[in-house]
């Protein structure tokens, strides 16, 4: 297990909720998907949650990644909120 890095609280590996919201459309949540994959490949179908606005306009998009690194998180916001469809990532 690694030492918390002296600017983290964090200590890696741990499991680490990744929410994505964007407009409800068909293909959000698989979008989502794929995008977390590349960098966390081992992610389980289990782990990832949708839900709909009361209205229905937005989604968001839970994923629970198993997470090695600070570095590995920021590469997965990164191309999360680089993506047009995201509107935020928390």
């Amino acid at each position: 297990m690694q030492k918390p890095d002296e600017d983290s609280i964090m200590s890696f590996p741990c499991q680490f909720p990744v929410k994505v919201m964007g407009i409800a459309e068909k293909g959000f949540d698989v979008l989502i998907v794929e995008i977390i994959r590349k960098h966390s490949p081992d992610l389980a179908q289990g782990a990832i949650k949708s839900r709909l606005s009361k209205a229905g306009k937005y989604i968001s998009v839970t994923a629970i990644v198993e997470a090695e690194s600070r570095q590995q998180l920021d590469d997965i916001y990164f191309e999360l909120t680089a993506h047009d469809k995201v509107l935020m990532a928390l």
